[in-house]
């Protein structure tokens, strides 16, 4: 049987990072938690469940989450979120690929709360990550905010899990608002910085499509009016980027 670290990074997850515990505290043989200098008591929880507590200033979402990896004691890594949450049928299965290994890492299904309604369409689920893995075998990698794990051989299967991994991703409608003001500020400057402009035709053109291909194409009215929000400041949330694309290489030129 291979040891499992469970890796986590926080910054005032206090209102989340215990269900969190909970929920890999029968899989993981050790916890780490790299805290963002919280302010809160996400470090207090975390020590209370025996994770061992590593404070370091944020790095960035892909350092930061390389930079947990290793801090952990074990080659074997299970990534997750404060926000985040194994159902039992999951940990079941974590728990087998702990007895015989087979592949070198695995895809786990992420399923979404918003604001109190499980989000099955939209595009949003099954929302595949790799969050499992033999941290030799590949690294985090990706830009500010679209980190994702990344195997070194482009040609390394990695097998998808039954079982979902929760995500409470937004209580609120501003909780939402907030996230996408912070998000796209971080990706229209990246953007911009690279180069990249917007015309006019996609600012207006782009934010229609989203919400087409979220809401029609992909049945978010399924999931009635919390899909349709879903659907719609997804939408905004590309008109604001777009937006903020265009103002900020304006700014350069």
């Amino acid at each position: 049987m291979v040891k499992l670290s469970a890796v986590i990074i926080t910054l005032n997850e206090e209102r989340n990072i215990t269900r969190c515990l909970e929920s890999v505290k029968d899989v993981a043989d050790e916890i780490i938690v790299v805290d963002s200098l919280s302010t809160d008591k996400t470090a207090e929880i975390a020590r209370s469940y025996g994770a061992k507590v590593i404070q370091q200033p944020f790095l960035g979402y892909v350092a930061q989450k390389n930079f947990a990896d290793n801090c952990a004691s074990n080659d074997w890594i299970l990534s997750i979120d404060a926000d985040e949450a194994l159902t039992p049928e999951l940990k079941d299965q974590i728990n087998q690929v702990k007895l015989n290994p087979t592949f070198q890492a695995y895809k786990l299904r992420r399923l979404t709360n918003y604001c109190g309604k499980w989000i099955k369409h939209c595009g949003w689920y099954p929302d595949r990550k790799t969050r499992l893995y033999n941290r030799t075998a590949g690294s985090w990698q990706g830009e500010q905010i679209h980190e994702h794990w990344e195997a070194k051989d482009a040609h390394l299967h990695i097998e998808e899990l039954k079982g979902d991994m929760l995500h409470y991703s937004y209580y609120t409608i501003s909780d939402h608002l907030r996230q996408i003001e912070r998000f796209t500020e971080i990706s229209a400057k990246v953007a911009a910085g690279k180069g990249k402009d917007c015309s006019l035709f996609k600012i207006w053109l782009v934010p229609k499509w989203v919400f087409f291909s979220m809401y029609i194409l992909r049945a978010g009215f399924l999931d009635g009016y919390y899909g349709y929000l879903v659907c719609k400041y997804s939408a905004y949330a590309a008109l604001i980027k777009y937006t903020k694309i265009r103002q900020y290489r304006g700014l350069m030129n």
